[in-house]
């Protein structure tokens, strides 16, 4: 239980109205009024769909005797205190690092964001912490791991009291440092508002989400955030050959600068130190890779492949080195990495004869780099089959995009559903059609015939890709979500085909 006064003392109130007993202690903070009690704080949150200051009387119904919010109600409850703020999100947060006793501040902090690979670099990123002894919890896409325990998330980064509530249980797991994936909902949304970053890593910026940012200025002045929230003790890590690494950069203050780059980089290092990567050898399982980290060299076996997966390690390499750690203690511990579940996860009979890789690609960018990785990699005389669609109510500018990019890189292409959600599946594959510049593709709603489609094609030399989901474990429909995993399922079929 916390003083009421100890919540409120970093608010900016703007009224207090109703009777306050001034020993008023409060055992539970929620925006969700489902789960207010007697001694619970509720936070009136307006939503994008709905407005918690509609649901304040179901929280003090239920017996919430405390209410931050923007505006009161028509008819105030008696003997419910009402503390009126000019922005209830920022507040929650405030009020969220308060309640849990500012563990964030005792916690070394590391944010990951950008459009792609934020899931790859952050969990390789909490791995090598531990291998190199900073017991450290994680935070992102479906998941929160503290020391051994699995916890499982709607959405990548919680909402303010849920976020701090990890933080809390990870510290009682003697976790000395949490790194989290950092969205861009959650930026703008301020769920994170308040926690002060020890570093943070930028990945790439692509289209996504223009759905809720309109603009892709929008989106990336909603990523620049986080590096605003840094220490100025700490460190930004961005990968240098995307092109808004710059105007990332320019946001972190006096935090030190790392600049990663496998290509032609986009921004100068001239501020920062530099890692370069070059691949030199790629298998489908495997990539050696030559790094230069401000000077000095390395040459590593990684078990990841493509690319975008060096910059991953690259930017993680970057993070071990800024910490403090030993160079070749991290790089042992990413030397022997597994892919993350749903990225370029592998699937294949016990003779393999039949291969297919599941990525949870679901951005043109993101489709792109893995088809185009895979047919680097295929064998000269092998087809690259690929089955992936678009999720419904979500950014529709991108699906026509995504139809272009897969049918001009898949020898077959299959588009299906992926979380059609509200929207009509039929109507969400005319808008991938109509991107499609290769005749004689295939389409099914049902995105397990999809899958059999795929693998039934499969012959000797070929790759089926089954792109979208990724670690997804649900598909979500007509208000409805039921179990459904891409990995499973292509599993399940290849075993049954490679027994008859």
């Amino acid at each position: 239980m916390v003083p009421l006064k100890r919540l409120l003392e970093r608010l900016d109130v703007s009224a207090v109205v109703g009777g306050i007993q001034s020993e008023m202690r409060i055992g539970n903070i929620t925006s969700d009024s489902r789960k207010a009690s007697k001694d619970t704080l509720f936070v009136a949150v307006r939503g994008f769909v709905t407005d918690g200051h509609e649901f304040i009387g179901d929280a003090v119904s239920l017996g919430s005797k405390a209410v931050v919010c923007e505006e009161l109600p028509e008819t105030p409850a008696e003997r419910v205190l009402f503390i009126l703020v000019p922005d209830a999100r920022r507040a929650m947060a405030q009020i969220a690092k308060a309640f849990y006793g500012d563990i964030s501040d005792r916690l070394s902090i590391i944010g990951v964001t950008g459009t792609n690979g934020k899931t790859t670099t952050a969990r390789l990123m909490a791995g090598m912490m531990n291998d190199c002894g900073i017991r450290t919890g994680y935070i992102g896409t479906g998941l929160a791991l503290a020391g051994d325990e699995k916890i499982l998330l709607e959405r990548t980064t919680p909402e303010a009291e849920e976020l701090h509530r990890l933080f809390s249980i990870m510290a009682e797991r003697g976790c000395r440092a949490v790194v989290m994936e950092v969205s861009s909902h959650a930026l703008v949304l301020q769920r994170t508002f308040g926690i002060v970053f020890s570093g943070a890593v930028y990945t790439n910026l692509t289209q996504d989400h223009l759905d809720f940012h309109h603009t892709m200025e929008s989106y990336a002045s909603a990523k620049r955030l986080l590096f605003g929230a840094v220490s100025p003790e700490g460190f930004v890590v961005v990968n240098a050959d995307d092109p808004r690494a710059g105007f990332m950069a320019e946001n972190r203050g006096k935090s030190r600068l790392y600049c990663c780059t496998v290509g032609d980089s986009h921004y100068a290092c001239s501020e920062g130190k530099a890692f370069s990567a070059t691949l030199l050898e790629a298998g489908l399982q495997a990539a050696r890779v030559a790094i230069d980290a401000d000077g000095r060299g390395y040459d590593v076996l990684f078990r990841l492949t493509g690319l975008f997966n060096v910059m991953n390690l690259l930017e993680v390499f970057a993070s071990g080195v800024a910490l403090g750690l030993e160079p070749e203690a991290v790089l042992r511990s990413l030397s022997t990495s597994s892919p993350v579940e749903g990225r370029m996860e592998i699937v294949r009979d016990a003779a393999g004869d039949f291969f297919a890789v599941v990525d949870y690609a679901h951005t043109p960018d993101a489709l792109e780099k893995v088809i185009g990785t895979l047919n680097e990699l295929k064998p000269e005389e092998g087809e690259l089959i690929v089955v992936f669609g678009c999720g419904g109510n979500r950014d529709h500018e991108k699906r026509s995009v995504m139809g272009r990019i897969a049918s001009r890189g898949a020898d077959r292409l299959i588009i299906t559903s992926d979380n059609p959600r509200d929207e009509n599946p039929e109507s969400i594959l005319d808008d991938i059609a109509e991107g499609i510049v290769s005749p004689g593709y295939m389409r099914f709603c049902d995105r397990a015939e999809a899958i059999h489609c795929g693998v039934n094609l499969l012959k000797e030399g070929d790759i089926l890709l089954v792109a979208g989901k990724g670690h997804e474990t649900c598909q979500e429909k007509a208000g409805a979500s039921s179990f459904f995993s891409d990995r499973e399922t292509t599993e399940e079929v290849i075993l049954a085909r490679s027994t008859h």
